[in-house]
């Protein structure tokens, strides 16, 4: 890929255009996950069915991950984003489909489809973002994943309020397939000009070769760290409050509404803190706030302070995805490459997370089950030192 100067108007257009990307990544994955249970009584599932049915989500996702690099490679950003957006529209049709006719199988294709399609569109839309980051001079990639984090809260407060009207989740599904087509063959216009290599030119890097750098796995381990205590709290924040607590739902909402706000707070200003005290230091930081705010939440002190864990725990871990996909991308030559590499590695903890601490929680109860996540956290914060710039980290 070859790197060109850009007015400062192009530029802007095109962090703007980075952000709806991520924004809409966000509405599109989030809404139908908060109407879950309406597409397992839908579909007739019990808990252990769903279960099964959302392992296609699961495995398609991170299959398609070491794929996804290669492709931006070959087609650059903006055609793997329209292409990943385009498998997960397809895989929404085939899941409102599904709902709508009871036809679990075909409800299992969409999911299949939608995780490969979310992986590509994750992978290219950081590769992306990373480029605008680099040629603006700023730190601007946490704003972008909080713009994800935005989009998130909104397809869930949509949800919330189709659900309280009555409309069926089949064409819920239906719409947001539509508007993620309509938004998503606009946006990806005003992204930065890509240059494919020259024909018969080898690329700088294949995947073998990611996987063989040092760096690259040591930026995924922070990336897996920080990603297994976040998708802790995702999945298991509030059932902790109700269960190791024995307080009421709503607790259990609040606390997970205090963990996302935290979260999401600390992407829009976290650029700052990483411009004036560098990637390393602010990773290390945020990983004392997050094992304090897990250690708040473990010990059993009261609701009050586990309510403050909650909100130590969000901006905790707000940082580690966002500075590893700037870390990884640093090069831009080999950037795809290594993004999908790294992001392997740390979409990993969404996978294998929520099946051990349940597994833990078990047999220890959910709040010890928890500590897991703290020892994730440490694995993350050991591998601090390869956020540093490409340049010194070599």
């Amino acid at each position: 890929m070859v790197t060109t100067t850009l007015e400062p108007v192009r530029l802007n257009t095109a962090k703007v255009a980075v952000a709806v990307t991520f924004a809409t990544n966000g509405l599109a994955y989030a809404g139908w996950l908060a109407r879950a249970p309406a597409v397992r009584d839908d579909l007739g599932l019990s808990a252990a069915g769903f279960g099964l049915l959302l392992l296609c989500l699961s495995v398609a996702a991170i299959s398609a991950i070491p794929l996804a690099g290669p492709l931006v490679q070959r087609v650059g950003p903006a055609r793997s984003v329209l292409l990943g957006s385009a498998s997960l529209v397809l895989g929404l049709i085939a899941l409102g489909s599904g709902t709508a006719t009871g036809t679990i199988w075909l409800a299992g294709l969409g999911l299949v489809l939608a995780g490969m399609g979310n992986s590509t569109w994750d992978v290219a839309m950081n590769v992306e973002g990373a480029d605008v980051e680099r040629r603006l001079g700023r730190t601007v990639m946490p704003r972008f994943h909080a713009g994800f984090s935005l989009g998130t809260v909104f397809g869930a407060g949509l949800s919330a309020t189709l659900a309280a009207l009555g409309v069926a989740v089949s064409v819920q599904l239906f719409a947001t397939a539509a508007l993620t087509a309509v938004v998503m063959a606009v946006t990806v216009r005003r992204f930065v000009p890509w240059s494919p290599l020259p024909q018969g030119e080898k690329p700088a890097m294949s995947v073998r070769q990611a996987w063989r750098e040092p760096r690259t796995i040591m930026i995924g381990l922070i990336m897996l760290g920080f990603g297994f205590a976040e998708g802790a709290a995702n999945d298991w924040l509030a059932i902790s409050l109700v269960d190791g607590y024995h307080t009421s739902e709503t607790v259990g909402a609040i606390g997970f509404g205090t963990f996302v706000t935290a979260m999401t707070l600390s992407r829009l200003f976290g650029g700052e803190a990483i411009e004036r005290w560098g990637r390393v230091k602010v990773l290390r930081a945020t990983a004392v706030a997050g094992a304090l705010g897990l250690l708040l939440v473990i010990a059993d002190l009261g609701v009050p302070f586990a309510l403050a864990g909650a909100l130590f725990w969000g901006a905790g871990v707000s940082l580690g995805f966002p500075i590893g996909f700037s870390a990884a991308a640093d090069d831009p030559v080999r950037a795809a490459i290594r993004v999908s590499v790294a992001g392997s590695i740390g979409y990993g903890a969404f996978l294998a997370g929520p099946p051990l601490i349940g597994l833990l929680a078990e047999h220890f109860g959910v709040l010890q089950a928890l500590l897991c996540a703290l020892a994730a956290l440490a694995l993350g914060l050991a591998a601090s030192r390869a956020a540093k710039p490409f340049p010194e980290a070599r």
